[in-house]
């Protein structure tokens, strides 16, 4: 029985270092997941590495496409699938673990067979990034870089007890998962064979074993490039008033990007300041649920609803806006943060997750979460807000820092920061 599917593009490039990258999620013109995993490749190849990209063998149109358009000779694709009938696993999700599970043990009897040509430098996972499911290749005897990974994110248990049931159901599992694999033994081993752990935040770092921590470093993976900025159209009609503040959130409208919490204090803000307003761009399984907390709050006829559009236009509606609001509870990384704060959109978000370590209050307001209540939190929101809507000239300082920080980001400046590590080129030979 055929168990799997191969196709390799090879050529004689030469470069300083030989990388073998494990990207399951790997596509241009994407976002999350599949966006990472492209542009980590991308950014290698253009520091003249040269790559090699185990990734799904359905990326591989997409990805054929790009290259014809815009090659890179230092790049190569290995493609690799399980059979056709286990594709069906993934159906709503149910068996995407298993079938994850499955796909890297055949990527790494692919990348076995792969060793046994070319002596690799280092051999790097990079998606999909979550610190339970630990990479085989870290098996290979060739060093070994994890990440970055998140995952140890959690909302804080005060701020759970609004969630709908479903939700809080949810991060239970989602709990005994991160305790388990802690003591997971396959991951253990992951984590003694990596030269370098590399996590997305300082939650997922407290999920590593800590004998492990010397070799972790906190980074995060997403990045940024000049063909994000757009200038805007006139996509959703906003007020032109120019004395209205208008606020943008954008997200999928699930209960762990907390606009439940952000509608609320956006009710108290409407109460305070009159000429304001709030966009949603978004859909999501919680989506009435919320629709219900902003007619409960009196805000409904405040609060233009946008279904889910495609991200080139979610990109053009940002210079419409005046301010980011993105209060999630747990998102290891905030790729419409970096968006926002590009388009010089101060930011109020909480502190946890990636939006926590983005934002700063160069350019935007990160209010803090320990110790306080729902209410608490939800107040702090508001008071964020209503400062940033009431001081103007605060705004427009918070504005010029919000693109100077989006300059930390950059996606050859992310990669350059791991692969241009003097130690690196010190253990590559093994």
């Amino acid at each position: 029985m055929r168990l799997f599917n191969i196709g390799i593009k090879v050529n004689n490039y030469r470069s300083s270092l030989k990388i073998l990258l494990s990207a399951y999620a790997c596509e241009p013109h994407k976002g999350s997941e599949a966006g990472v995993g492209w542009h980590w490749a991308v950014e290698l190849s253009r520091l003249r590495h040269e790559v090699w990209v185990i990734t799904r063998a359905n990326n591989r149109t997409a990805i054929d496409a790009e290259l014809a358009h815009n090659p890179h000779p230092n790049l190569h694709f290995i493609y690799y699938d399980l059979p056709d009938w286990a594709k069906s696993w993934k159906k709503g999700g149910r068996g995407i673990h298993l079938y994850y599970l499955l796909w890297q043990w055949g990527a790494y009897k692919v990348a076995h067979g792969l060793t046994q040509k070319v002596r690799f430098d280092w051999v790097h996972h990079i998606t999909f990034g979550v610190f339970r499911h630990p990479s085989f290749l870290a098996f290979l005897g060739v060093p070994f870089i994890f990440g970055p990974v998140g995952g140890g994110e959690a909302a804080p248990y005060a701020l759970r007890k609004s969630f709908p049931l479903r939700g809080q159901f949810i991060d239970i599992l989602r709990d005994i998962a991160n305790k388990l694999a802690f003591v997971d033994p396959i991951a253990r081993l992951a984590y003694k064979r990596a030269s370098l752990i590399l996590c997305k935040t300082s939650e997922t770092l407290s999920c590593i074993p800590v004998k492990y921590h010397n070799k972790c470093r906190i980074q995060m993976e997403i990045g940024i490039d000049n063909s994000s900025y757009a200038k805007p159209i006139s996509l959703l009609n906003p007020d032109n008033n120019e004395d209205f503040v208008r606020i943008l959130f954008v997200g999928r409208l699930i209960y762990l990007k907390g606009l439940h919490l952000g509608l609320q204090a956006f009710a108290k803000l409407k109460r305070k300041v009159s000429k304001v307003t709030l966009t949603v761009i978004g859909s999501g399984s919680d989506e009435r649920w919320l629709h219900r907390i902003a007619e409960h709050s009196g805000i409904k006829r405040y609060v233009e609803w946008v279904s889910w559009i495609p991200q080139k236009e979610v990109i053009k509606a940002y210079p419409l806006y005046n301010i980011f609001l993105f209060p999630s509870l747990h998102d290891s990384s905030g790729n419409v943060v970096l968006e926002a704060i590009l388009h010089g959109l101060p930011v109020v978000c909480l502190d946890l997750g990636g939006p926590g370590t983005i934002v700063n209050d160069t350019c935007g307001r990160v209010v803090k979460t320990a110790g306080k209540s729902e209410a608490q939190v939800i107040q702090d929101l508001a008071d964020a807000l209503i400062t940033l809507c009431e001081d103007k000239e605060l705004r427009k300082r918070c504005s010029t820092g919000a693109k100077d920080r989006a300059l930390d980001f950059q996606w050859s400046h992310i990669v350059r920061s791991i692969y241009s590590n003097p130690s690196l080129n010190k253990q590559k030979n093994y």
